[in-house]
């Protein structure tokens, strides 16, 4: 929502200067034109030394939160307690706000969507998911509820390296880890990323702004990249196909959404196919207008400042989330009433729930690591630890969602399960 009238000068204050503080410091200083200056900069630690004049750096929160002249606070640090404090204090002390916290925006966000509303303040957000691709803001403008078919999205650029380092430097996953680290696209301790964490983050948000949803990743199925291994990876390349961390949320028959966040097959027609390393992809499908396509870097320092430079440029013509699938349309909810297609590798078939499966088409046995792709129900999979444990590996399909309407066709179809 933009409101008409002349635009205001913005006077930033900043909490963080690491990576992304420092990015956005430096493009500022190269876009005069946007009118918008940082006056301060909060920072944990006042003796390290910084790119910066030392003037600028104060280690005292409330020099910017209850500075008068600040209008704007801009949150770009990592703790995401002290994050949710700064934001909520900002904002009630009638200060626009632009984070780029995905963790602290994913476990707060109906409260923070509340507090814009009583405040009448805003609170922007697109360096929160896929840093340099604009996609919250055309979720949030371009798309309507009832029009969106799909989204499916690679959100982790950290995973999104280690995975092209197995397949095409045929690394396996603790050597390609290992390079990620080395080249700054991984943590010293990976475990947000390489887990999933991260992803599912992002996904809360991405979900809020495409369907209306609020979840929280407690209520999600989600799953990283760490049982990936070998024999996995050949068996996509047999098929012509790569692996990838893939978020995916459809609209359904029956209107409500299947969401998930997993590891995917994905097909060599397939846009997601071609975004590799530590690149970030979204393909949205909507009713007339077929699919689309964002590609960009989901990380480092500039394309993150990228995204929050443009979220500040549009602060000053008073810009604001509607939220519009939230408050003016009847949201959508997620279903739990769908099948999976999945690929599961394993050591040892006792491990996994067989009876469980509506149905299996192939089955693979081999001396060290079987496989077989079957049809599974979501329930049997949420919540459930069976397929992260026991070196069990779990791939979806690249189609993977069978509505219940299409299971008695492919049962007919299946392979015996009383054989196996």
């Amino acid at each position: 929502q933009r409101k008409m009238g002349s635009e205001k000068t913005l006077v930033i204050g900043m909490f963080g200067f690491g990576v992304v503080g420092e990015g956005l410091y430096k493009v500022l200083k190269q876009t005069p034109s946007l009118k918008a200056s940082i006056k301060k900069v909060c920072i944990k630690n006042p003796s390290k030394k910084r790119n910066a004049p030392a003037s600028l750096f104060t280690s005292e929160k409330n020099d910017l939160l209850f500075d008068p002249e600040i209008n704007v606070i801009v949150e770009v640090i990592n703790d995401s307690v002290a994050g949710y404090e700064i934001v909520t204090t900002a904002l009630n002390n009638g200060k626009d706000v632009v984070s780029a916290s995905k963790k602290m925006l994913s476990e707060h966000l109906p409260e923070l969507i509340a507090l814009q509303h009583t405040t009448g303040r805003s609170l922007l957000y697109e360096a929160s998911a896929c840093a340099s691709i604009p996609v919250i803001r055309n979720l949030e403008e371009y798309y309507d509820n009832d029009l969106l078919h799909s989204i499916k999205a690679i959100v982790n650029g950290s995973t999104n390296f280690i995975l092209t380092k197995m397949f095409e430097e045929k690394l396996n996953f603790n050597e390609a880890l290992l390079l990620a680290q080395q080249l700054g696209f991984a943590e010293t301790d990976p475990t947000l990323d390489i887990e999933g964490y991260d992803a599912a983050n992002k996904w809360v948000l991405l979900l809020a702004h495409s369907y209306g949803i609020t979840t929280t990743i407690d209520q999600m199925l989600f799953n990283g990249i760490t049982q990936i291994n070998e024999l996995d990876a050949k068996v996509a390349q047999s098929r012509n196909q790569s692996i990838k961390l893939v978020a995916q949320a459809k609209k359904l028959q029956n209107g409500t959404v299947a969401s998930f966040l997993l590891p995917q097959f994905v097909d060599h027609a397939d846009q997601l196919y071609f975004v590799k390393n530590e690149y970030n992809g979204v393909v949205i499908e909507s009713g007339f207008a077929d699919k689309q396509f964002f590609y960009g870097k989901g990380a480092g320092s500039f394309p993150t400042a990228s995204a929050v430079l443009s979220d500040i440029a549009a602060l000053r013509y008073g810009y604001r989330y509607e939220y519009k699938k939230l408050t003016q349309q009847v949201p959508s909810t997620l279903s739990g009433d769908f099948h999976l297609r999945i690929y599961i590798s394993f050591e040892d078939l006792a491990n996994i729930p067989k009876e469980e499966f509506a149905s299996i088409e192939e089955w693979h046995s081999g001396n060290e690591r079987s496989y077989l792709i079957g049809t599974i129900p979501l329930k049997s999979i949420l919540h459930k630890d069976w397929w992260k444990t026991n070196n069990t590996s779990l791939v979806l399909m690249p189609d993977n969602i069978i509505e219940n309407t299409a299971l008695t066709e492919l049962k007919k179809m299946s392979l015996s399960l009383a054989g196996l």
